[in-house]
């Protein structure tokens, strides 16, 4: 005979083989794991646990009508037959937090090493914000940013995603950074970046997004149309960066950056041309030479072009391409020339800063 949906039992819990402690004195159900923990430990840090423990023993306090009248046995918490239930946790997130209050002190240094177990970390920062452990949250944060700052390599995507998902929720803005430059490698890489797409648009990170569809468009419209993570406004906003870019890359050439004179160049206007001039010889395609280099470069790969021109003003500031041939832009005044060097500078932080704004859902 068939069981009923309503007659079939929920799988029994099991106890965690670690954390399910003999001389515990209070017993929590997580997902289907039981943990018996002491309770002193989980009122640390004047957590949640400290009041929703104290508002219990209050309403026990003030519910009992007699001092004669026994207390009810198997109270919520005492038993595995009737444990305190945290809904909307995962097992091992609890785990994390109660290895992050039962450690040896060599295993909390391990979690700060390059050794460190980053999934854990993630899983303890997140449920020390549930519950707020406030000097575990910010340990376990701090503990990730060390790591994500200073290892070379990087995490599972998954993992990048849970990082800066986290770092928004726990409003960890060194976190956030750390991540970004994370997901910035693996773009350059040309991985995973219709995730980063999603994520930068879900989370609202307006420099991911903007690299995250600048790197996508240079796939090429083959790669956005076969790639089942993109939706059709997501293309249309590629198609659109796509013509944008274009049209800014052939008005580059003929739109320096803006050059403020030094105070002491009296030779502003002669200043000023020779820059343009410069400025449109590093962005035009010739044969060999310097600026030949620009056939290497997409024509829609505004973010290169500029690039490639701040190089080449920097090189021969710095005295590295001295037979630079600028016979048609002119001499310019040697600290004018540094403060071109400035703004080519400050126009590839422009386009870096305001790719986003090129994607829109218009075309």
């Amino acid at each position: 005979m068939m069981s009923t949906a309503s007659e079939v039992e929920e799988p029994s819990a099991t106890r965690d083989p670690t954390y399910y402690i003999p001389d515990g004195n209070t017993v929590l159900l997580v997902e289907n794991t039981l943990f018996k923990v002491h309770r002193s430990m989980l009122v640390k840090d004047k957590s949640a646990f400290d009041s929703m423990f104290s508002l219990e023993a209050y309403t026990e306090d003030t519910t009992s009508s007699s001092s004669l009248i026994p207390s009810t046995a198997n109270a919520e918490g005492e038993s595995d037959e009737n444990p305190i239930r945290l809904q909307g946790d995962k097992a091992e997130e609890f785990s994390a937090l109660l290895w992050s209050l039962y450690s040896l002190p060599s295993e909390i240094a391990s979690a700060m090493s390059a050794h460190a177990n980053d999934l854990q970390l993630i899983n303890l920062a997140r449920i020390a914000h549930k519950y707020q452990f406030r000097s575990t949250e910010n340990w376990a944060l701090n503990s990730l940013t060390a790591y994500h700052s200073s290892t070379v390599g990087s995490p599972s995507v998954q993992n990048l995603v849970q990082i800066t998902e986290l770092s928004i929720l726990c409003d960890c803005k060194a976190l956030l950074n750390a991540a970004v430059a994370k997901w910035k490698r693996l773009l350059g890489e040309g991985r995973a970046v219709a995730v980063a797409i999603n994520v930068a648009e879900r989370l609202n990170l307006r420099s991911l997004l903007g690299i995250s569809y600048y790197q996508m468009m240079l796939k090429g419209r083959e790669a956005w149309d076969s790639d089942p993570q993109l939706n059709a406004r997501q293309r249309i906003r590629l198609l659109s960066g796509h013509y944008n870019l274009i049209k800014l890359c052939e008005e580059l050439p003929s739109c320096p950056p803006r050059l403020v004179h030094d105070h002491s160049c009296i030779r502003k206007g002669k200043c000023k041309n020779a820059f343009a001039a410069f400025w449109k010889m590093t962005l035009t395609s010739k044969e060999g030479g310097l600026v030949g280099q620009v056939l290497k470069v997409q024509s829609a790969d505004l973010l290169a072009k500029v690039m490639l021109a701040e190089s080449i003003i920097r090189a021969y500031v710095e005295g590295n391409i001295p037979n630079l041939d600028l016979s048609e832009s002119g001499e310019m005044h040697d600290k004018c020339l540094q403060i071109a060097l400035r703004a080519a500078e400050d126009k590839v932080k422009e386009v870096q800063d305001n790719l986003v704004d090129l994607f829109s859902d218009v075309v």
